[in-house]
Parts: structure tokens; sequence; C-alpha cells
């Protein structure tokens, strides 16, 4: 048994060779190692400790990084077959526990005694979507999809293989919802579409959203808000034609909801653009900006984080892989800044940069295989201004 094994700190810090910010680099190891979904808080006992995922002894696993020595615990004793939701794991916001799928089983796990207990056992037919608890921590909010595997080849988390034959499939899907203390299990809406990105509002516990998955071109419509105590369910950021949203996410007021996007058309080809709303579609923000990002995160409406996974360019240079900040000043959107290089491949979902905001936004948290190996870094958030623009002097005299 492996569970509760330490780990000596593999931490260590260096300055970014663009732009001098302090990187921490919380994981060095032979493997991947990731942290959770970027719509996942990874946070947990007062900030001081962080969940992680990590391949390490040839086996995936759940970790606990102490953020204060750098300490790594081995929190699970997983075999190497079987079907793991480790990255989706999401933390209980009111105790000491965390959940995530193992095999056919959603799992709960006590953080302090690493004591793991089944909640709920997959139906047969079905897979999986991703899982996520209320802001009460009474209850988990889950998607369940049709197994389509006798019929479709796919690998979603390598290069989105059957993606677009998934969506195209219209599979039977449904949101449940877990009453963590009783067990009780509930429907709370099922629909012939591919159901993705269960997230619940870290303030409103009657609030989810979920997305219809697949190409963004292709769904009816990609964001969706449910209201759990009436069953409503309602488009959100319903746009111009041929204009698409997507990777949503809660800010931390619960209320709001970010997402990036593009519009494609004749006359306004591939333009992109960010944005928030609240989620009774009030409140709309709606910025163009030319640059592409895989994900971007905020905790607010103040200061956005976006991974740079297309290529930008600049006199001939390139920058596409890079953190970047953007600054709200009154009604525009100030931006980029250049944060660090993050020289990820985003070559598997597991090592998928996903930038996002430490718990007090004075970090930002990702992974990387720049190693050739997936790790955990934490990068120092300064202060905006003092950030280098992408047609900086300090950017050029580092190539």
């Amino acid at each position: 048994m492996t569970k509760g094994k330490k780990w000596s700190s593999e931490r260590k810090s260096f300055h970014d060779p663009l732009t001098g910010v302090v990187i921490t680099q919380l994981t060095d190891y032979y493997s991947h190692s990731y942290h959770l979904y970027f719509t996942n808080n990874a946070w947990y006992d007062g900030n001081t400790k962080l969940l992680i995922g990590s391949d390490r002894g040839n086996s995936t696993n759940l970790y606990s990084i102490d953020l204060l020595s750098g300490d790594l615990t081995q929190l699970t004793d997983l075999k190497r077959n079987q079907k793991k939701g480790i990255q989706g794991t999401f933390i209980n916001p009111h105790k000491m526990e965390a959940y995530f799928t193992i095999d056919r089983s959603i799992v709960a796990i006590n953080l302090k005694t690493y004591h793991e207990s089944t909640l709920f056992e997959l139906p047969k037919g079905y897979q999986f979507s991703n899982l996520s608890c209320t802001s009460d921590g009474k209850h988990l909010c889950f998607g369940l999809t049709e197994d389509l595997s006798n019929s479709i080849k796919s690998n979603l988390s390598g290069g989105y293989i059957g993606f677009e034959d998934t969506e195209a499939a219209r599979p039977h899907c449904q949101i449940c919802l877990l009453t963590i203390e009783t067990g009780e299990i509930k429907t709370i809406h099922e629909e012939k579409r591919w159901i993705g990105h269960v997230n619940a509002s870290p303030t409103q516990p009657n609030l989810i959203t979920f997305c219809h998955e697949g190409p963004w071109e292709k769904v009816d419509h990609r964001i969706w808000v449910l209201d759990i105590d009436t069953g409503r369910k309602w488009k959100v950021v319903e746009g111009e034609p041929n204009q698409y949203a997507g990777h949503e996410y809660w800010h931390a007021d619960g209320l709001r909801i970010g997402y990036h996007g593009y519009t494609d058309s004749l006359d306004r080809k591939d333009e992109k653009f960010l944005g928030s709303v609240k989620f009774d579609n009030t409140e709309y923000e709606h910025f163009n900006f030319p640059y592409q990002n895989m994900h971007i995160h905020s905790k607010d409406t103040q200061l956005i984080v976006g991974d740079g996974q297309q290529t930008t360019a600049y006199h001939g240079e390139y920058y596409q892989d890079c953190l970047f900040l953007w600054k709200k000043n009154k009604d525009k959107m100030e931006g980029p800044r250049v944060l660090c290089k993050h020289r990820g491949s985003f070559h598997i979902q597991q090592v998928h940069v996903h930038p996002c905001f430490s718990p007090d936004s004075t970090k930002i948290l990702y992974t990387s295989d720049m190693s050739g190996y997936g790790n955990v870094y934490l990068v120092d958030v300064p202060e905006f201004e003092a950030l280098p623009t992408l047609d900086d002097d300090r950017l050029k005299s580092s190539k």
C-alpha cells in the first residue's frame, strides 16, 4: 500500500526568460503531473494545500502538495488498469472531502484520513461526464453520457478523436443530483444531446452551468444554465449568427460566467472575443481582440489570463506558448501583456496548460510539459503595467 506515502519537496523557483517573473515549479518527476481541471478549485485546508494528479509509480493517483513545505502526500492507491477521473476531482467547499470517479463508481475521499467510500455506481450503458459539488456542500451534480464505444472509436483526451462523430450521434445524456449525506439520486435534466462541463456555482447552491458538447459551430448552443430547484434551463450568451462562445467558467461571486469565443462570417472572418455575463443574461460584457486562447480564466471582470495556445505574430516573432494577461480599464480591455512562457504542448488533456488564478488572485496555476513531462507550476502575478506588451523591447532583446 502506498496511500499516505510522503514525497520530499520537488519545489524550485526560477525567473521567466521573457519577463523575469518568478515561477515556482511544484513537481519534478519522470512522469506526468498536472493540476485539476481549470473550473475545479484545487486549494484546501486554508489554501495551504493543493490537489494534483500524478502518474508516478506507473499509475495515476491523487496527491496533495503542502504549499508551505513543498512536500507531497499520495492520497490514493489506484491500479494502472483502472479508469480514473483524477483530473476532474472536486473538493467539497464545506468539509475535508473530495470526489472523483474510478471505473464505474463515484468515490468520496476524506482528505485527512484518506478513507474512501463509494457514493454511486454507474448504470449499464452509460459513461461519466464531469462532476461538481454545490456551494452548500450538500450535493454532487454530474453528467451521464450514453456509451457509444461499440459504434464510435474515440479518444477525446488525446486529439479529440471521435469528437464530431459523438456530437452527431446525439447520445442520451442526463444531469444527476446526488445528495451526499443520504445517497439519494435523481435526474434533474436529460436530453438527446451530448452534455458536458457540468459546473456548480461557487455561491448559489441552486445554479449550475452545462454545455452542449461538440464542434462549436455545429451544436445548437454551447452554454446553458440550469436552476436545480425549478428545473428551468436557459441559454447564456446567445449572440449573433455565426458567433460561438464556450469554455465557460464561474467567477468567484458565483453570479457571473466568463467565456471566450469567435465569430466566423464572411465580413468578420475568425474574429475573437472574450467576455462575461450574469447568469440571468444581464450585465453583459463583450470585448473583441485578435488573439487565440485554448482557455481563459478569471476571478472577476478585472483581470483575465489566457494560455496563448495558437500563434500571435509580431514582426515575425511568435509568442504562441505564453501566458497572456488582459486588464479591464473602464469600458476597454487592455492587453495582452506577456506574463511568462509556458511552452506547453497540449498533446493530451492532462498536459493542457489550463491556467487559473489562486483563491487570492496573487498567483496563476498551470501545467506544462516543457521538460518533456507534465509538471505543475505557480507564477507570481505582478502589477499589470510592469509586464511587457508584444512590441516591448524587452521581448525583442530576449530572442
